[in-house]
């Protein structure tokens, strides 16, 4: 199965999907490769988003030929990506080559890294912007991020897009990377998600950064370190 029910989570197992994160892991892996990394394994992910989760439907065809019976994939046009700034931009990217007519929101959501993580390991989060589509109970929507640590910018971001929201038809968090504490936080706080992920890392450092992870995802992308 390309995706896999672990419990707390569901695992994308697709070959290209690890042999892709494996590049991004590599600390050789410069910006411009990091970047384009990303946007490959947002597409992969997007592909087994449809395969896994959404709904082919039966419609009549003329070929050139002869008529005949097609499958088509329901829903494509109700899709919305939240884009969860600034790390998923190359992520999303990949995500629109398979939804390519997907509604967009953006939420710039950080952590504050200075202020040191609160007696329960999360961390107090900043929300600059929020710019979000109408969601309804059809879409699909995708929450993409492509580290999932403590949980605390995840848990602050589900509140902005399901605030005055009817429940959708699918509420997917997606990530590359995911350490087990938030995994088991946005899965207690926020159970109506499906957490999707590559791969389920070892434990969070002291510091609050996935091990063995693959570093701070929007410095390589971006190469502001």
């Amino acid at each position: 199965m390309p995706i896999e029910d672990r419990d707390d989570a569901y695992l994308v197992t697709h070959a290209l999907a690890k042999h892709t994160l494996s590049q991004l892991r590599d600390v050789q892996t410069e910006q411009v490769s990091f970047r384009k990394g990303l946007v490959k394994l947002g597409r992969i992910c997007g592909y087994e988003i449809i395969d896994g989760r959404m709904e082919t439907e039966y419609v009549e065809i003329d070929t050139p030929l002869e008529p005949t019976m097609g499958e088509q994939v329901r829903g494509l046009d109700d899709v919305v990506i939240i884009n969860v700034l600034r790390a998923a931009t190359p992520f999303v990217e990949g995500l629109l080559k398979a939804f390519p007519r997907a509604r967009q929101g953006v939420i710039s959501a950080s952590r504050d890294e200075e202020a040191g993580r609160e007696d329960d390991g999360s961390f107090p989060i900043t929300v600059d912007y929020v710019k979000l589509p109408e969601i309804t109970e059809d879409d699909t929507v995708i929450i993409a991020d492509p580290m999932l640590a403590t949980g605390s910018t995840m848990c602050t971001v589900l509140d902005h897009v399901i605030e005055n929201s009817p429940d959708p038809e699918n509420l997917i968090v997606l990530s590359a990377v995911s350490a087990p504490e938030g995994l088991l936080r946005v899965d207690d706080e926020f159970p109506e998600a499906d957490l999707l992920t590559v791969s389920i890392d070892d434990y969070l450092d002291d510091d609050g950064f996935i091990v063995p992870g693959l570093g701070d995802a929007g410095d390589r992308a971006f190469r502001t370190t």
